[in-house]
């Protein structure tokens, strides 16, 4: 089977390409592996909120939802997914898993557990959650304890009795521990110190305030964008700083080793819990790409706003392709566009 275009991948990114590929008067298909639209949303914790409102969270030609400054739930962007590709009547191929890239004479090979489909040019729209991150010492462990990660965690009914350690502070880790904070001991490891925003501020979300100072449109080719790139994310939201204050939460440094069924902190203490939940995020795997030069020495694509320099590939939906939202709701439509305008100018 042959096509102008293939998109790899019918999350948010893959879709909102759709959208564009839409009007291009080309063919083209979207894959993916999953058996329904939208289930990495739904597969994810149940309490997950967005913290964007849906003001920021629609994709190009459909609002998400008419109230603007609601804040969705997992399943509500899921179902936004699903509602979004049957109205644009985008082409998307699910239970279908690529499992090998590689260029061929007039475009490229893409090998699936459903056969083989050629195309002239490919968007690789995967997103950054791929490959769950977990450091090679969590097998140290004992079985006694259970280990999930975060991308695992549904809800509090899947722990034992006893402690938790959630490991990782970023907003899914603190999301976690504030919700397993009623009930039982929780303590949260962190690299660093963490930053709280609110939600809201005099009557407007947080977002609101960032479009309107420029914020949101910081990008990686000025300094600022740059320097933001590299710092963690903050926690939006105070519930868990008022949990750490109340003693409810307690903190503990970096996770570091495990010794003698105890797990070591940076600062040299340790202590024996019944569940940890590694929110220790995700990474990049690219190795079923066969195209050489693509990836740098991290393992990461090379590229300039979703561009490769190989003729005919591209991204969409990488954690700051261009802007912070590059890999969110907020952001992705505005690179989709960008890469649209792109082949349209090129006549690819």
């Amino acid at each position: 089977m042959n096509y102008d275009f293939i998109v790899v991948g019918a999350g948010q990114a893959g879709l909102a390409m759709g959208y564009y590929l839409r009007s291009m008067n080309v063919s083209f298909l979207i894959l993916d592996k999953s058996f329904k639209i939208g289930e990495v949303w739904r597969n994810r914790y149940d309490s997950l909120k967005l913290f964007t409102p849906n003001a920021y969270n629609s994709l190009p030609g459909l609002s998400i939802s008419n109230n603007t400054d609601a804040y969705p739930l997992k399943n509500d962007v899921a179902n936004y997914l699903v509602r979004y590709a049957k109205y644009f009547d985008l082409p998307v191929k699910l239970n279908t898993e690529v499992l090998e890239l590689f260029p061929e004479e007039k475009g490229f090979n893409i090998t699936t557990n459903q056969g083989e489909f050629h195309a002239t040019n490919v968007i690789i729209a995967t997103g950054p959650f791929q490959q769950p991150f977990v450091p090679e010492f969590a097998s140290e462990l004992p079985e006694t304890v259970l280990q999930l990660h975060s991308s695992q965690y549904k809800n509090p009914d899947q722990l034992i009795q006893g402690s938790v350690l959630v490991i990782g502070g970023g907003n899914s880790g603190a999301q976690i521990a504030a919700e397993l904070a009623g009930d039982r001991e929780v303590l949260l490891s962190i690299g660093q110190k963490m930053r709280f925003l609110p939600q809201d501020f005099a009557g407007k979300s947080i977002f609101w305030w960032f479009e309107k100072s420029g914020i949101l449109n910081v990008n990686v080719e000025n300094k600022l964008g740059q320097f933001l790139k590299n710092q963690p994310d903050p926690i939006f939201g105070h519930e868990l700083k008022f949990l750490i204050k109340n003693e409810k939460v307690r903190i503990k440094p970096r996770t570091k080793s495990i010794r003698d069924n105890a797990i070591q902190f940076e600062d040299g203490s340790e202590l024996k819990v019944n569940n940890v939940i590694w929110s220790t995020g995700f990474q990049s795997d690219y190795t079923w790409i066969k195209v050489p030069n693509l990836l740098n020495k991290n393992g990461k694509p090379i590229h300039r706003r979703g561009i490769t320099n190989t003729k005919g590939l591209y991204f969409l939906g990488l954690p700051w392709q261009y802007r912070r939202g590059s890999a969110l709701l907020q952001g992705i439509g505005y690179d989709a566009k960008y890469l649209y305008e792109h082949l349209k100018k090129n006549r690819v």
